[in-house]
């Protein structure tokens, strides 16, 4: 009898907890934070060629996504790349999502960005079990296809840019199965055709090659000049507007001459060589991934204050030597999290929005601040 009745009090105490507890949260939750545009914006610069890449893919927050291209803006820089995975976009095959893309596109537009899109990451559908994000056989070519259409199509008018695939040449960037030039080719005639369908005056940038020294049958990768040779070879020329270069520094400085057998930031002057001996002269490069680190242990890494020296020359040599290059980009603007590795010393600001001094001294070289001063 006297469980009963005590099974009868709990049920109503119960209740009531709950409910107060519901009450408490939704009391005490923080207000929702309101993101508006505000009035576009024009990026104040003394060079239009310097870019970054930016992060925000997987950055949840709106005012998080705006406060980034804020702070682009701010520090001078006109352009971004910014990477749209193809698989966030269509989890099932022909059905789309634009949702999170259509924030991060106007809030760049509204900062007076020019973005560099980076389509790449195979959805499930399109691979096969237990594959990486990466894999793409020639039976899933079309449906990439379909996707840059879509992709093109929703964005004309909005983003005049689109890199096909991220570092090819890289057997972890090509499924882990054989790095293959004219495979990449095949892939890259489709999502020419496809995006010159959605949009004729779209840009294709083609290559996004890796900087390596990989030897000839190394299964890890494929020496970015023998690609780009290879490529040719397999007649990507008629398929591209503009390639697309990645160019790190490591250790060397910006003026460091170029050379076969080292990977040093003018490696991509060797690039430009063979787009000329192919005919390709009047075609530009855009360098889409580049810079240094400062991390104080990396074997590869600078001091923070040669960072910062060879990041301002290298903007000024895209300005001043290189006509050819269009933009530089280096990586990368600031991460939505830590990653409590060397990448993170690879940044201009860090999670919490707090400015690294290569931001400011990039700011400064921007406003033209440092032109009464020695530069780099």
């Amino acid at each position: 009898m006297f469980t009963g009745i005590s099974k009868r009090l709990k049920k109503p105490l119960l209740w009531r907890g709950l409910i107060l507890l519901i009450i408490l949260w939704v009391v005490t939750r923080p207000a929702p934070i309101i993101v508006t545009l505000g009035p576009p914006q024009k990026v104040v610069t003394i060079n239009p060629k310097i870019g970054v890449h930016t992060r925000l893919t997987d950055e949840v927050e709106e005012w998080k996504i705006k406060r980034t291209l804020q702070m682009v803006r701010e520090m001078g820089a006109p352009w971004i790349v910014e990477y749209f995975p193809w698989g966030y976009y269509e989890p099932k095959k022909g059905v789309y999502n634009w949702a999170h893309p259509d924030i991060v596109v106007k809030h760049a537009l509204n900062q007076g960005l020019t973005v560099i899109a980076r389509l790449g990451f195979v959805p499930k559908w399109a691979r096969p079990k237990d594959s990486i994000v990466s894999y793409l056989d020639p039976e899933h070519y079309d449906d990439f296809g379909d996707f840059v259409y879509a992709f093109v199509e929703h964005y004309r008018g909005k983003i005049r840019y689109i890199i096909i695939w991220n570092e090819p040449n890289i057997a972890l960037e090509w499924g882990y199965r054989p790095v293959d030039p004219e495979a990449y080719t095949e892939l890259l005639k489709v999502a020419y055709r496809r995006a010159k369908e959605a949009d004729p005056e779209v840009q294709v940038l083609a290559g996004a090659l890796a900087p390596t020294l990989a030897p000839p049958g190394d299964p890890w990768g494929m020496n970015d000049l023998d690609f780009l040779r290879g490529m040719y070879r397999a007649g990507a020329k008629d398929y591209f507007d503009i390639l697309a270069v990645h160019s790190y520094g490591w250790t060397f400085p910006p003026d460091d001459p170029p050379a076969p057998d080292k990977v040093n930031f003018r490696r991509v002057e060797l690039l430009r060589r063979i787009m000329e001996e192919n005919g390709d002269a009047q075609k530009p490069i855009i360098i889409t991934e580049g810079g240094w680190n400062d991390h104080p242990r990396w074997s590869k890494a600078v001091r923070p204050a040669q960072r910062v020296e060879y990041t301002i020359r290298a903007y000024e040599i895209a300005l001043k030597e290189w006509e050819w290059c269009q933009a530089v980009c280096l990586w990368a603007f600031r991460y939505p999290w830590a990653t409590h590795t060397y990448q993170d010393y690879f940044t201009f600001v860090a999670v919490d929005f707090t400015p690294k001094p290569i931001y400011f001294e990039v700011q400064r070289y921007a406003r033209g601040e440092l032109a009464q001063e020695k530069l780099p």
